[in-house]
């Protein structure tokens, strides 16, 4: 019997000696340093934000086909009789929530690049606004983090502006994505939707349009600083009706923060791509950046690469119900050499050398 508990207080002992053993290795391990714990905050920080845009619609539109044919049937059937009751919603404005446009995640979001806003000119709010945004890059960074969140701090530089950002149309077509973009700011690229925040929504807005659009998107690779602006006169016309001054603005950056397999014009691949973009409004690119463990492997998170976006002088336009071709041609090109301006101005402080051209398509 006393050889028994002499085995049983052994082993006890060496028990306890082995978990005090394992207590004091746990302890003098290193743990993480503010600095890591920073950089894991903003890394998912981003990629919260790549996945809600690239699968928060399509996610959210298969789990409520599926739950048609559940028990839970009623849910998607409330969201549907929603949906219809607020159809019109995205283009009368939205529904911008201030909290989440406050949200602490887009400061890491922010500072993962780091994303940066300069403000040149005074904006008064006594006027309405379009903002172009140039270049668009693959997801357009620089013009969300700038125009959607308050991380950059654009309600401080120019107090009594209320920024929106458009996007395609059809994105407010997906359930929970399109209240996750109005929730933010973001509005349909339509005349409806521009014009009424132009003309019935007060004075002090200013509309972000990233006029290159998918087509631009195409061409988007790092050390190109080609535009397709020179047919892009829409946004023109938009201004002198309502009499919205046009404000030039360029992210330096923006197209540094992917790879992308550029076909040339006149291939398959490309004919395929610009077809597509035709039909669905948006362009497949074929692009890659880092991944989710490492820098060096390849993934979907966008490269940390420094963007500052530059908000220019506004060009002051007059209030005109039906401007003549000649006039809308006229501001299209005062527009484009203010944008150069602007480009010149600032491409050597912000990663460009002095030989740098912006080319206009």
């Amino acid at each position: 019997m006393k050889t028994i508990i002499a085995a049983c207080s052994q082993n006890l002992s060496g028990s306890r000696a082995s978990i005090q053993t394992a207590l004091r290795t746990l302890l003098a391990a290193p743990w993480p340093s503010q600095r890591d714990v920073r950089s894991w905050l903003q890394l998912l920080s981003v990629l919260q934000w790549v996945l809600s845009f690239l699968l928060l619609g399509t996610v959210s539109l298969l789990l409520l086909i599926y739950l048609v044919f559940t028990s839970f049937w009623p849910i998607s059937a409330l969201y549907l009789a929603w949906i219809i009751f607020d159809w019109d919603t995205p283009e009368k404005g939205g529904r911008r929530l201030p909290c989440l446009r406050r949200w602490p995640v887009w400061r890491h979001f922010r500072d993962y690049f780091p994303v940066k806003l300069v403000k040149t000119h005074d904006l008064s709010p006594s006027h309405n606004y379009i903002i172009g945004s140039h270049p668009h890059g693959i997801l357009c960074v620089g013009a969300f983090c700038n125009f959607i969140t308050g991380s950059t701090g654009f309600g401080e530089m120019f107090p009594g502006i209320r920024p929106f950002l458009t996007t395609l149309a059809g994105n407010f077509r997906l359930p929970i994505f399109r209240e996750y973009l109005m929730s933010g700011g973001l509005c349909p690229v339509t005349r409806r939707a521009i014009g009424y925040l132009l003309s019935k929504n007060g004075t002090g807005n200013a509309v972000a349009i990233v006029i290159g659009g998918a087509a631009e998107s195409l061409s988007c690779r790092p050390g190109v600083t080609t535009l397709i602006l020179k047919n892009r006169k829409g946004f023109v016309r938009m201004a002198l009706q309502h009499g919205a001054y046009l404000v030039p603005s360029f992210s330096f950056g923006e197209n540094d923060l992917f790879r992308q397999v550029v076909f040339e014009e006149g291939s398959w691949m490309r004919s395929i791509q610009q077809r597509f973009q035709k039909m669905m409004g948006f362009a497949p690119c074929v692009f890659y950046g880092r991944g989710l463990t490492s820098v060096r492997s390849r993934g979907f998170l966008p490269y940390a690469r420094p963007i500052t976006t530059v908000v220019g002088e506004p060009v002051a336009v007059p209030k005109i119900e039906n401007p003549s071709s000649e006039t809308v041609d006229m501001y299209h090109e005062m527009y484009v050499r203010a944008l150069l301006k602007l480009f010149n101005e600032n491409k050597t402080k912000y990663g460009l050398s002095e030989t740098d051209e912006l080319h206009i398509l």
